[in-house]
């Protein structure tokens, strides 16, 4: 028994008056026995006017327990104490008297450390809850609150156990004390809105102004199994989030309590049906005990005959209640990897989904025999369907997230125009639906800017080329020793006519690569070099131990030295993934600006195209405005990608330059969305000028030079129109004020590209940043790479 909580609306008074009232009504009765019964409980409790009376002190609960025992004999039947889970309680104290026998076994059990406590129920909450019961007992306001109350008690297994409490407050009665204060029907609606504020709540029922004066009666039942249910369906929610450490654990922890078993195993396999072969991943969240060390294996040599039927085509449950004696009339490969992990007894789940079938097999072991057995196996039943809905759920979740990469990676739409392609969907459905003949439209927006802009790595070929020819040169040395070594153990003539050709290769690539040189030399050595070695590698040690390290230095795919390449190519893919992530970032607070398309390539740099217009803009109204904001955004954004570069650039293997262009066109053109090539293009023949200009941008020179119109350190600008530069010029004076540029600024004439006349450009020098604080020292081009190299 244990002893009062001071803060309470409640003065406690323990008494038993309604149930000796009821008693002597009963001795007053004509039933001869009922009445004899209940002067004998009369006269028992009549020494003791206190047990009618009411007291406060609990102590009284122990020295009056034998009569209070006689007193409740009717409602705790010594016949049920040992069955029944039950005690007198009072409701939001923590007070037990006269439990029955098993209530007391399960308390021993639970350890003599073990503090009994009502799950999640903190004082504040008791206190309101008491507030609660007196709205609706004493004012009689429907607060319609039943919450369920739970005791968590282990067994002597270590299992946790849940028990659930119901009341009976039959012997109860609340009324006011001299401190209660009176509530109103604005009172009342103050508390309904605001069930947390304990002090509102303590301001209307004080602590102590209220008298609960009797005791209750408190039932008990096990209510583990609905409790694993519901902690089964809160753990599934974890399925799919990568919590695997707390997901698996929960889920353990929710099959050991179902089967009371506390050391239980789960294991799990999937089940390939286009292959016919289970599988699962070791150091995996789970494991199977059925494939064991083995990463996969088809159904007829794991499983045979009969288990196979019983789980895969009548996909029943499948227990072995002693494994030991089943392996003496089976061979079954499964059990004999089951058996090797210390499990003497188990349950085989299949677990079916809807049009798909089996996905797999939950596997439950045990260490002991007969614990899992094919009568408790049907406690599955309870759990099983919401294990089959969450990996359902996390199935179709799998698929959207893969949808959802392939149309991001693969064949994207942009969301700001993903509605015109969602109304044409839609019309196409409600036709088909209709009985017309129907046919998707051709999705166009007519009368949109385009904006383009690349930030390229100058003079990418050459480098390309150069670290080809820098490779090919090892190879071709490597070889060159392999051969003369060779020659000195076996000289024969066609060595030597074999190594006078590769001189001669090796001289033609010594200052430069020409093209076709690097196929010519490969073809040489796969055709003419190869196919020796293993002749060569016979002749002596020294000549077998170059061979095999030459063939430890080729690269398997590209069969080649692959060393200055991989530098290059490495360089190339991270800056590419730098300057795209940056402006994947950058666009998604610029389509709040207004929507608008873009797409975006990775070549030998990164490419962008834009195009703003009414036609994208959908419910949004369009001005000119968001297309002068767009590009003066866009400019920004080129210079923070030129910052960005030149702050990676010093950790790059290859030290690459690159070069940055805008394109500026003021005629509106159409778009339309290519159903064949799944992208949009430039419609129409006038508009394909535009498309030109672009493919023959960046090899453009300025007039009457060989000078190329882009530079590093630079952006260029490209447009064909008086306007277009005073425009220009006005974004680049504004940030020319906040130091992003210098004040070198050239204006420039093109040269004319095939056809194209009549181009000009700006040319504007970029002032970097060493790091992101935008009130850091600027530097040029120049300045930075002096900056760098005197800092390295």
């Amino acid at each position: 028994m244990k002893g009062l909580i001071e803060d309470s609306p409640f003065l406690i008074e323990i008494g038993f008056h309604k149930l000796l009232d009821f008693y002597e009504e009963q001795a007053c009765g004509e039933d001869e026995f009922l009445a004899a019964r209940a002067k004998k409980v009369l006269e028992a409790q009549r020494p003791y006017p206190e047990l009618r009376d009411g007291f406060t002190d609990v102590r009284l609960l122990e020295k009056y327990a034998e009569v209070i025992a006689l007193l409740l004999r009717d409602t705790f039947s010594p016949a049920l104490t040992h069955n029944e889970i039950k005690m007198a309680a009072i409701p939001f104290e923590n007070i037990i008297f006269n439990a029955s026998e098993r209530f007391l076994k399960i308390v021993r059990e639970a350890g003599q450390d073990f503090d009994l406590k009502l799950r999640d129920i903190s004082d504040e909450y008791k206190y309101i809850m008491a507030c609660s019961v007196i709205l609706k007992t004493y004012y009689g306001v429907n607060t319609n609150f039943q919450q369920s109350v739970f005791y968590d008690i282990p067994d002597a297994s270590g299992i946790m156990r849940n028990y659930r409490v119901l009341y009976n407050a039959d012997y109860l009665e609340i009324s006011p004390t001299e401190k209660a204060v009176e509530i109103t029907p604005e009172d009342i609606d103050q508390l309904l809105n605001n069930f947390d504020d304990i002090a509102l709540w303590k301001s209307k029922f004080p602590p102590g102004s209220w008298k609960l004066r009797g005791f209750g009666i408190c039932n008990m039942y096990d209510a583990t199994t609905e409790n694993v249910i519901s902690d089964l369906k809160s753990a599934l929610l974890g399925i799919g989030t990568g919590n695997h450490e707390d997901f698996v654990s929960d889920f353990r922890n929710i099959f050991s309590t179902l089967y009371s078993i506390p050391d239980i195993k789960v294991g799990f396999c999937v089940y390939d049906k286009t292959q016919g072969k289970f599988e699962h991943k070791k150091g995996g969240p789970f494991t199977s005990f059925m494939l064991g060390d083995i990463t996969e294996l088809p159904e007829e040599e794991m499983l045979c005959h009969g288990t196979c039927k019983h789980l895969l085509e009548d996909r029943k449950y499948f227990a072995v209640a002693d494994i030991d004696k089943y392996l003496l009339s089976s061979e079954d490969f499964s059990f004999v990897n089951i058996r090797k992990q210390g499990i003497k007894s188990v349950i085989l789940a299949p677990i079916i989904l809807e049009d798909f079938g089996l996905f797999g097999i939950i596997e439950l072991g045990s260490p002991r025999t007969h614990e899992l057995n094919s009568i408790n196996v049907q406690k599955l039943d309870n759990v099983m369907p919401y294990l089959v809905a969450a990996i359902t759920r996390a199935k179709v979740e799998e698929a959207n997230q893969i949808e959802a990469v392939i149309q991001q990676e693969y064949t994207a739409i942009h969301p700001s125009v993903k509605w015109k392609f969602e109304n044409e969907v839609r019309h196409y459905l409600r036709q088909q639906l209709q009985g017309e003949a129907s046919s998707l439209g051709e999705i166009v927006f007519e009368d949109v800017y385009p904006l383009y802009g690349q930030i390229d790595i100058r003079d990418s070929s050459q480098a390309r080329n150069e670290a080809i020819r820098k490779d090919l040169i090892i190879q071709l040395s490597f070889v060159k020793t392999i051969l003369e070594k060779a020659i000195l153990f076996e000289p024969l003539p066609v060595y030597e006519e074999i190594l006078f050709r590769l001189n001669g290769h090796l001289n033609d690539i010594l200052n430069d690569l020409h093209a076709g040189s690097e196929q010519i030399v490969l073809d040489f050595l796969k055709e003419e070099i190869h196919p020796f070695f293993g002749h060569l590698q016979k002749l002596d040690t020294a000549v077998g131990e170059s061979i095999a390290e030459y063939n430890s230095t080729i690269n398997a795919h590209y069969q080649m030295v692959y060393d200055h390449r991989k530098n290059y190519d490495k360089s190339v893919n991270l800056i590419n993934k730098k300057l795209a992530s940056l402006i994947d970032k950058k666009q998604s607070d610029a389509q709040k600006m207004f929507p608008h398309y873009f797409e975006r390539y990775k070549t030998d740099g990164v490419e962008h195209n834009m195009y703003i217009g009414a036609s994208i803009g959908h419910s949004r109204e369009y001005s000119d405005i968001y297309l002068y904001n767009l590009r003066l955004w866009q400019l920004q954004v080129m210079w923070e990608m030129e910052n960005a570069y030149y702050h990676l650039k010093q950790e790059l293997p290859v030290k690459l330059d690159v070069a940055s262009l805008l394109l500026v066109y003021n005629s509106p053109l159409s778009i339309r969305f290519r159903m064949d090539e799944k992208q949009f293009d430039v419609d129409g023949t006038y508009n394909a000028r535009y498309e030109i200009i672009k493919k023959r941008l960046d090899k453009a020179l300025v007039k009457g030079s060989e000078e190329r119109i882009t530079q590093k350190g630079k952006i260029t600008i490209v447009y064909s129109s008086l306007k277009d530069e005073e425009e220009y010029l006005r974004y680049i004076r504004f940030l020319q004020s906040r130091n992003y540029f210098s004040e070198n600024v050239e204006i420039l004439e093109l040269e004319e590209l095939q056809g194209v006349i009549g181009l000009k450009a700006l040319r504007v020098e970029v002032l970097y940043r060493r790091d992101e604080d935008k009130t850091a020292t600027t530097y040029t081009y120049e300045d930075l790479m002096k900056e760098i190299e005197a800092s390295s």
